[in-house]
């Protein structure tokens, strides 16, 4: 099987077959920096992590752009109630967010272009319109796209005209449909909040700064665009027309990861605070089992947002790595993935990124590992340990990975095998006088501080519950 992925545009899922034989152009839509970012908001990067990772694996060259939105009124507003400059709060804001990315082990993009960077490409796009007669200027100062000239508008989302109906611009357009390419500059916003532009001072509109770096980076014509669900209308919609509208042959497929969602609302920013990786840290949550619990659902999938949800994830991640633990330090397998990965996880990850299938492949040839080494058999768990090290690594979730390190945490470690081999010794001395009361003991308390200990052919090993 080759890659199948759901293009939204079509509403199907559809052979990926990508412009250029061995090359890939992926544009994301990535945040508007008004505030700080929670985990709901670093869902799209990870899925976006997830794919961009099985493209390189699939032989691909990924030409991979994340754009970051720094300039939009939200981030002007934050600046006014905070007394702050609007691009400070913007580069913050940034900060934050590459954080976040950074402790869920993703990898960065080739590109991560800011719309003020590209101001001159997207007045270009604008004239381009103008010419081609799919936009208009006013006497204000703004520039405005006429929806009525695109007879496609709609084809993304498959929405009917008298549901894009939007009252909230400002009432010198001539359609209600019709969306802002250019801003004039306002009185009381911040002068270096603007632009000179052949239309007067002002900013662009959120919709064409992302059509202007896809542009930019990846050309007139690239193979996948994707971005939230919660934005495929009207910002996806508006950059398809306004891009094809400009002559370009712009995305092949459209792939939209879910929502994660709190009590069945989208997460908003103001969570940032509560939801963020460090403050789910201080919880007891770790990177690693946030990072599973976002790749352990389909990426189309919505999910409601719970403690107890990601809770089980750490588990279940914490399973996994205890098995690879355990068969490093039997057969020492530490140095090298060297595994091949299993037919189930491979046809799950072409069947459009199914990860919870690929999630449950590896959770079978973990409990058959463990089974192998119970059994002494260490060719049998040598290779199960092997692929199972080869598929977490392909998530970016290898528990020896160095990213997932933390130096506290190796010397917690250190100190707790210390004290556990001291009594493991106490229990094999005690056997070997055949006092099994005092060995039973020793065992029963292990299990009492949570930690379980087998008996196996080539003698005691421990996991941490």
């Amino acid at each position: 099987m080759s890659l199948r992925l759901y293009d939204t545009g079509t509403r199907s899922v559809r052979d990926f077959q990508p412009r250029k034989t061995d090359e890939v152009g992926v544009y994301l839509c990535g945040l508007t920096v008004q505030g700080p970012p929670h985990i709901g908001h670093l869902r799209s990067g990870v899925s976006y992590d997830l794919l961009i990772r099985w493209l390189r694996r699939s032989g691909y060259n990924v030409n991979y752009v994340r754009n970051v939105t720094d300039i939009d009124d939200k981030i002007l507003v934050r600046g006014a109630e905070q007394g702050r400059p609007w691009w400070a709060i913007a580069y913050e804001n940034e900060r934050k967010l590459a954080e976040g990315y950074d402790a869920l082990n993703v990898e960065a993009p080739t590109y991560e272009p800011r719309a003020t960077g590209h101001i001159t490409q997207m007045i270009d796009l604008i004239q381009s319109l103008l010419e081609r007669g799919h936009a208009y200027a006013t006497e204000a100062g703004d520039v405005w796209f006429s929806v009525s000239s695109w007879p496609d508008y709609g084809e993304l989302s498959h929405r009917r005209p008298e549901d894009m109906l939007s009252g909230a611009e400002p009432g010198n357009k001539r359609d209600s449909r019709d969306f802002g390419l250019w801003k004039a500059h306002k009185p009381g916003e911040p002068l270096d909040a603007a632009w000179t532009s052949p239309w007067g001072p002002g900013r662009p509109g959120w919709h064409i700064e992302c059509s202007a770096m896809a542009r930019r980076y990846l050309g007139d014509a690239f193979d996948i665009h994707g971005g939230g669900t919660d934005i495929m209308f009207p910002h996806h919609e508006n950059e398809l027309a306004q891009s094809r509208g400009a002559g370009l042959d712009f995305a092949k497929y459209w792939v939209h990861n879910g929502m994660l969602n709190l009590a069945g609302t989208k997460m908003s920013k103001s969570l940032g605070n509560t939801l963020s990786v460090s403050a789910l840290g201080e919880k007891g949550f770790s990177p690693a089992a946030i990072r599973y619990y976002l790749t352990s659902v389909h990426y189309r999938s919505a999910v409601d947002f719970s403690e107890d949800a990601l809770g089980e994830a750490q588990s279940a991640w914490e399973r996994l790595s205890n098995f690879v633990r355990r068969a490093a330090e039997a057969l020492g397998l530490e140095s090298t993935i060297g595994g091949m990965m299993c037919a189930d996880f491979v046809n799950a990850m072409d069947d459009d990124l199914n990860t919870p299938a690929a999630v449950a492949a590896i959770h079978d040839m973990a409990r058959e590992g463990n089974a192998a080494l119970d059994a002494g058999d260490d060719t049998a768990a040598t290779n199960i340990a092997g692929g199972v090290r080869a598929m977490l690594d392909q998530l970016g979730l290898d528990p020896f990975d160095a990213h997932w390190d933390d130096p506290s945490d190796a010397k917690l470690t250190g100190a707790v095998d210390a004290l556990v081999q001291i009594a493991l010794e106490q229990r094999a001395e005690a056997r070997a006088r055949k006092d099994y009361a005092a060995a039973d003991r020793i065992r029963d308390e292990l299990t009492q501080a949570g930690v379980t200990v087998k008996d196996t052919p080539r003698g005691p090993v421990w996991t941490v519950d």
